[in-house]
């Protein structure tokens, strides 16, 4: 049996899209333990990837890593990639935005530092985006593109320093990042070794449609969803221009449609891993990312994260669900893991 790419679920869906104007945010110790408790046929996940956020964590508290430590290494998972609290800053924004833009991803760094010091972080990458919306690029897009690029330079500098690589994320509704063309150009603007794309398989998706950027579309708007053909193609060329820039992957389910809760800007919406209106393949496809245009293993990375953002809490709090994820993820090592 494949022990690699190891599996991890995600922590951030327990705060993405929850608040004040949505549903609660479900708490850490929940997320963890029924993480924890899901197993199909004898196979459990092998870690956790966290997001950086409030309430969940402080990054001005010195004693969060260790916490976060204790509590992984108890029901004998690691933590992987992290997502660094970027959005208290903006990466185009006035100089002291982007200043805290910087400081975010240094804190974030510091604290996976920790956590490889403590022995539960042996892989993963910590997240970033733009953290500033479509429509206040496009006031700009040369200018704002630049300016981007010039904050993700220093941010990896900076995490050079640390050993980290940055991630970022594609979705439609970061700016510069919101189309798979416009993402390319970033990241050759941007141009450092540590830097590169965390493909993500439901927004990545959402890129093909043209969703905000209907210049860069490659299904037409009348495109039938359940044509496999025709999504097959489409995703073949969406990842055969990021595939070489991905160094963190997420496994998703996507019906085609957008949703946002919250605060949170629309984006290529989660589906469960069940959902029979998924557009996605997901064992078949995810192999678009893990595998070469020889259909060879690129093992780019060491772990996969399961991602299922804006889940309703009813869902999330649901032991079926996770076991539905795993089982999910299970079949993508199978069809596309190696043994280590």
């Amino acid at each position: 049996m494949n022990n690699f790419p190891k599996l991890h679920n995600a922590t951030w869906p327990g705060l993405v899209g929850k608040g004040p104007d949505s549903e609660p945010v479900i708490p850490f110790d929940t997320l963890l333990e029924m993480t924890a408790a899901a197993e199909v046929g004898g196979v459990k996940f092998d870690g956790i990837d966290v997001g950086l956020l409030e309430p969940h964590f402080d990054l001005n508290n010195p004693d969060d890593p260790k916490r976060l430590a204790d509590k992984v290494s108890k029901y004998n998972l690691k933590v992987g990639s992290l997502v660094a609290p970027i959005w208290a800053g903006n990466a185009m924004g006035t100089a002291e935005q982007r200043a805290t833009f910087v400081d975010m991803v240094r804190k974030s760094c510091e604290f996976g530092q920790k956590l490889k010091e403590l022995g539960v972080r042996d892989y993963g990458v910590v997240r970033i985006d733009s953290a500033a919306g479509v429509h206040d690029w496009a006031k700009d897009p040369v200018g704002n593109t630049k300016l981007i690029a010039e904050t993700f330079r220093e941010a990896a500098d900076l995490a050079a320093g640390f050993g980290e690589k940055l991630a970022a994320e594609g979705e439609i509704c970061w700016g510069a990042m919101h189309s798979w063309k416009h993402m390319v150009e970033l990241l050759e603007m941007v141009d450092r070794k540590n830097v590169g794309f965390q493909a993500d398989m439901s927004h990545t998706f959402l890129y093909t449609m043209g969703y905000n950027a209907p210049e860069h579309r490659i299904l037409p708007g009348d495109a039938d969803l359940k044509d496999r053909d025709a999504v097959k193609a489409a995703l073949k060329t969406v990842t055969d221009a990021l595939r070489p820039w991905t160094i963190d992957f997420h496994v998703a389910q996507n019906d085609g449609s957008v949703f946002g809760s919250g605060s949170h800007d629309k984006t290529g919406r989660h589906c469960q891993a069940t959902d029979p209106n998924g557009v996605l393949d997901i064992a078949h496809d995810a192999g678009y990312w893990l595998r070469d245009e020889n259909g060879q293993l690129t093992k780019a990375f060491q772990h996969l994260c399961w991602d299922g953002c804006m889940f309703p809490n009813q869902v999330m709090n649901n032991q079926q669900t996770w076991n539905d994820i795993l089982a999910a993820m299970v079949k993508v090592r199978e069809a596309h893991g190696w043994k280590g």
